[in-house]
């Protein structure tokens, strides 16, 4: 049988080598010019896929006008991105700043125990005396500690630096799905045909997967936690909360990592007791509870497939992706990631259904050494 060098002359080998050395140039000089705007085009590749059905059913209604029905939908996402987003964002930016301030001098604010408390009925002398006490050893504790998290001072303004940037991102990825919306059948139809050519047995089987995986964790997740955040920061903002922007935010990372807001609504409705009269803290404490409760009545209905990608890789999405991306990356890292989970585990269980091949003159004769004795 001959060799791949006897069948090619040394002109074809070397013509051979320069083309795949010009498409290997030609690609990478692609990847360069288009990586400024990866995020861009990955979160409004994203936003194109979640609104899709909300897209279909306007454009409907609307009677059959897909461009309409996507300039209104874009007008739409602009007004919430540009109107209570940026209000939380810049909200957000001012409590990181007087945080990292607080650090970079090394005296940070923290709140003594309230006179008041002593005076609540079976706890409050108890909860008096643990609070002061904890509020010492942590106001010690930080002053050993505070030259140490200086260098946190300076990532933690960076960060907050690049919050004008990431929400310039965000208005361009709104846009750029706005464009996308309308031609959603071919841009299907493209990715179809080159999943034919890598995977073509199951490439129906996985497009469809990665559509219900972006749609589960964009809705189901990535759309409860804003949605959360957004409310509970007017909550926060509503009962005078000092860096409320920054607490929206908090919330906002753990209804994500599927840990839960109430880490940070539960001490929010304890200070509003202890600051606010009693109505007034009544009226914020069902709005909080019913807000930190809110996660449980929307996931139900948004995944209805249910989400299989374990906590654990949404976590290393977040972090990985605001590490690589910035702020637009905390929401784009976790859905790519849950993606390639969900494809690469139905890989994996393609492969293990696979029959494998057996000697079926091996097993019987497994089967008579192995039979006990009659």
């Amino acid at each position: 049988m001959k060799t791949l060098r006897q069948l090619l002359s040394t002109d074809d080998v070397v013509q051979l080598v320069i083309r795949l050395a010009l498409l290997g140039l030609l690609i990478l000089w692609t990847f360069l010019i288009i990586r400024p705007f990866v995020p861009i085009l990955t979160w409004s590749a994203v936003l194109a896929v979640a609104f899709y059905p909300v897209f279909a059913w306007l454009a409907q209604r609307l009677g059959d006008r897909p461009r309409i029905a996507s300039a209104v939908l874009t007008l739409v996402t602009l007004g919430i991105v540009i109107g209570p987003a940026a209000w939380l964002g810049l909200s957000a930016v001012e409590g990181l700043r007087d945080l990292a301030g607080q650090i970079g001098s090394g005296d940070l604010v923290l709140q003594a125990a309230p006179e008041q408390i002593r005076d609540w009925p079976l706890i409050g002398p108890q909860l008096y005396a643990f609070w002061d006490e904890a509020y010492t050893n942590i106001r010690a504790a930080l002053r050993e500690v505070a030259p140490y998290l200086k260098p946190l001072a300076g990532t933690m303004l960076s960060f907050a630096g690049d919050t004008g940037i990431g929400m310039l991102q965000f208005l361009l990825s709104v846009v750029v799905a706005g464009f996308l919306l309308p031609y959603g059948a071919q841009l299907v139809a493209a990715l179809r045909g080159f999943l034919l050519r890598i995977v073509p047995d199951q490439s129906e089987h996985f497009l469809e997967l990665a559509g219900a995986t972006i749609r589960a964790v964009s809705q189901g997740v990535i759309g409860v936690a804003i949605v959360q955040a957004l409310l509970a920061g007017i909550g926060f903002k509503l009962a005078g909360l000092p860096s409320a922007g920054l607490l929206a935010i908090i919330v906002l990372l753990l209804s994500i990592v599927q840990i839960g807001a109430a880490i940070v609504l539960l001490p929010v409705v304890v200070w509003i007791w202890m600051d606010k009269d009693v109505t007034v803290a009544l009226l914020l404490t069902v709005y909080l509870v019913a807000v930190g409760l809110l996660d449980n009545v929307l996931k139900p209905l948004l995944m209805g497939r249910g989400l299989t990608t374990p906590t654990l890789v949404i976590l290393i999405g977040v972090i990985g992706g605001t590490l690589a991306h910035g702020i637009i990356g905390l929401f784009i890292g976790p859905i790519i990631l849950s993606v390639a989970w969900e494809l690469a585990a139905a890989w994996i269980g393609i492969d293990r259904a696979t029959p494998i091949p057996v000697d079926q003159a091996a097993v019987a004769e497994t089967e008579t050494v192995d039979a006990p004795l009659t």
